[in-house]
Formats: C-alpha cells, structure tokens, sequence
C-alpha cells in the first residue's frame, strides 16, 4: 500500500528509502503520498501551499529582469547585458522547476511498484483497490505456512477518495461514506482469507489509523477528510485530541480476550516493539526506542500501558506534552504551542489549507494549557493555578519530563525545506527512459 517515505536519495537507482532498505521481503505499492493530482481534480493539493509561493519568486525574477532591460536601454544605470541573460535565465531554470515539480505531479508522484521496479506511472486509481488487495491475499497465501508479518496500508479514506463504481452511493454520508465502507469491505476480504487459510487463531491482527481526520478537506458542498466527534483539531496539528486519538482494534483468537475495552495511552510507535517481541526478537539497546511493546496490556498481565509520558510534536517543534499520572490514573496534556483557527472558531485552518508548526501560525503559550483529559476529553476547558490545586506540581513534573526528552534528540537537516521539496529529475523513479515514464501494469511481466 503507501509507503509515503520516497525512494532515493542521490541517483535514481540507491533505493535508500525504499522499504526494502528497511526491513521488508517484498513490496508493492506506492512510494508517495496520494494527492488530488493522481485523480486528475480541479483542486491541487500538493501544489497548494507552495505553488504560490513559487510563482511568486518567478514573477519577481521577471519583474527584475525587466527592470534592468528597461534601464539598460533608457541609460538609468549601467549593467552588463551578460547579468541580465544571466539573470533571465536562471529565472527560466527556476519556473521549470517547480512546473516540473507541481505541473506534473501525477507522472512523477503517483506511481505503482513492484518491490524495485515501477509497475504503473501514473496510477490508474480506478484498479489500485482491486491490485492491492490481489497482492495481500496472494502473499498471505504465499506465506501461510511459516511466520510473516504483512502491513496493508490502504489508500482509502484519504483524499482524492478513489472509490469504486461497486461502492459509489452506498453511504448516506457521501462519498467519504462510501470510501469508508469500501474500506471496510476491503478489511473483510483479508479477515476472510486468513478464516480460510486456518491461520485465525494463530495469527495477531492490529487495525489502526495513522491521524484523526483531516478538517480542512472538502470538496463544494462535502467534507472530505472525515470527523472527530468530541475531539477538538484534526490532521496536521500538532497537540489537539483530533489530529491523534485514532482506532485502535485488535483480534487474537483465543490469546487476547475478546470484548475487552482498554482505555490507556498507546502509540502507533509500539507496533514496532511489539512485532519484534511476538518474533521472539529484542529491540536495539544503542538507542532510545519510545514504543513499548502492547501484549502485556493487551493480555491483561500488567493494568497500565508503559508510555508515562508523550510527546507531540509538529514538524520539529514540540507543541503539548501527555502525562499519564499512574497512581491516580489521570491523564494530563499540556499545550506549549496551538494553531491559529481561520476562521478563529471554527477549529481548523481552513484559509491556509493546512495549519502550520511555527510563526505567525501559531500561537504559544507560558504558562502552557494545561488539560484534564480524563475529565475534559474535548478539551474544552483549560486550567490554571486558581481553578486545579494541582497546576503546580503537574506543571513541574512536565516540564523536568521535557527536560530529559530533549537530552535524547539528536538534530538532523530539515525534511521539508523548499529545496527537499521540488522535483529533481535525478532522483525520479521512472518506468522507462526518462523522461519518458509512461507504463501500464497490464503490459508488464508479474
């Protein structure tokens, strides 16, 4: 399914970010994210938020360029005509960079492969749902009989919401509704294999969310990114319930009781030391690992989940801290930064598309906002020294658990800066020869 952690890093070919680089047998799926470019819709989504800041160096350049032509011929000032060429240019070269890199989008970004080669580019969403699941099953029967692990990650109910004809108009709650049930349907199917394949009972199932719904995506009259009830934000914020309480549902025959509510704090990062702990592995000692592995919880053995504390961050900012008090089994989260509601109450960034991590998207706060989840699950009502006799001291306990956590970072470049962001054709996963990346998987050999 998605990986969405990219290819390569220096030639085309090094596959460093590639899964299986990191650990997986086989693979197949897609190296990116999937965006409304891939369905060919009027309303970009990668391009949004830095289309504009592009064109806007591009018409800068221009205006520059013109600028000295004018000048050069009427003799206001003296400039070599070489500067000028120069210049224009180089503002040529930077528009084909980033209309290379937004223009084409569903060419260069949505894209199929098969362990190391490319199968499909660009994707026809129309057969990826029928693909993906063909290829799940047929590896779960592949692999039934010796251990395996298999992570699905499906491409639904996600933005631009590929459903099939089959689904389409079955939900009473649109076409995130159908996607939704699709998904579902899709769930069953695998359900139904392992059934079928006798591996029920001997095989740990764990079906989760990566984040809460995403707020800001609608189409004309609909909402496309789904709901969060009570939950205050959604995708893409750092701190708020919305963006990181998720799903979490787990099936194991006959070694985890079924029926069993747990309300405690886990994280999407304990399925790594869970997997190695069900292998019968260890994790690595040379670091920090913030997962904890879920079978001790989950089996009843222990009352309370491992994580005391949680730390969220957006991008590389740390924005709300979570406290899992033990001895009284409050949870509290503080928020040290929050994004700026546009409109103020309508609890998402609906102008910008998308909230953002720092500047004047954000506002912080000293002292920070400090929550009872347990009481105040929406978050609805802040504290403060005069309203919680305890302020203080969780404040205190907080801020030394920070303290400690940060003495554990090591820094590295940042990921998303503009030039990790535009296209470079050296590093393009292509299916042919470039730039002529055009294949079907239809014509390809399995």
């Amino acid at each position: 399914g998605k990986w969405h952690m990219g290819v390569n890093c220096k030639t085309r070919n090094d596959h460093c970010h590639h899964p299986l680089n990191h650990g997986f047998d086989y693979f197949y799926g897609m190296p990116f994210t999937l965006v409304n470019e891939c369905q060919g819709t009027d309303n970009p989504e990668l391009a949004k938020s830095l289309q504009d800041m592009y064109w806007l160096y591009t018409q800068m350049i221009t205006l520059a360029v013109f600028t000295l032509v004018i000048g050069k011929l009427a003799n206001f000032f003296p400039v070599k005509w070489k500067i000028i060429i120069c210049l224009a240019i180089c503002g040529f070269l930077h528009f084909l960079s980033w209309f290379s890199s937004y223009g084409f989008t569903k060419y260069w970004n949505c894209i199929l492969m098969r362990n190391h080669d490319v199968t499909e580019q660009p994707m026809n969403l129309n057969k990826t749902t029928s693909n993906m699941l063909k290829e799940a099953v047929t590896f779960i029967k592949r692999n039934k009989h010796r251990p395996f692990l298999l992570l699905v990650s499906l491409l639904h109910v996600h933005t631009p919401l590929t459903t099939t004809e089959k689904f389409q108009g079955r939900s009473r709650h649109g076409l995130y509704g159908d996607n939704v049930e699709e998904m579902d349907w899709m769930v069953g199917k695998l359900l139904d294999v392992i059934d079928k394949e006798s591996l029920k009972n001997t095989t740990f199932i764990y079906f989760a969310s990566d984040h809460g719904g995403s707020l800001e995506a609608h189409g004309k009259n609909s909402q496309l990114g789904g709901w969060n009830g009570i939950y205050k934000g959604g995708k893409g914020m750092g701190g708020w319930e919305g963006g990181i309480r998720v799903p979490g549902i787990f099936k194991w025959p006959g070694v985890l009781p079924a029926g069993t509510v747990i309300d405690e704090p886990t994280s999407l990062m304990d399925i790594y030391p869970t997997v190695v702990h069900l292998a019968g592995g260890a994790v690595p000692q040379d670091r920090v690992i913030d997962g904890r592995t879920l079978l001790p919880l989950l089996r009843g053995t222990v009352r309370h989940s491992e994580h005391e504390f949680m730390f969220h961050y957006c991008g590389v900012f740390l924005h709300a801290v979570r406290w899992h008090q033990k001895d009284s089994g409050t949870v509290w989260k503080a928020h040290y930064a929050t994004p700026v509601f546009q409109p103020e109450a309508s609890g998402a960034c609906f102008r910008r598309g998308i909230c953002p991590c720092f500047g004047d998207g954000v506002t912080h706060h000293d002292p920070p906002l400090l929550f009872n989840l347990s009481q105040d699950p929406s978050e609805a009502n802040p504290l403060s020294a005069d309203t919680e006799p305890l302020f203080d001291t969780v404040m205190r306990k907080i801020r030394k658990a920070v303290e400690e956590h940060c003495k554990t970072l090591t820094p590295v470049p940042q990921q998303l800066s503009p030039y990790n962001n535009i296209w470079k054709p050296w590093l393009q996963p292509c299916c042919g020869t470039f730039p002529f990346c055009w294949c079907h998987e239809e014509n390809n050999k399995a």
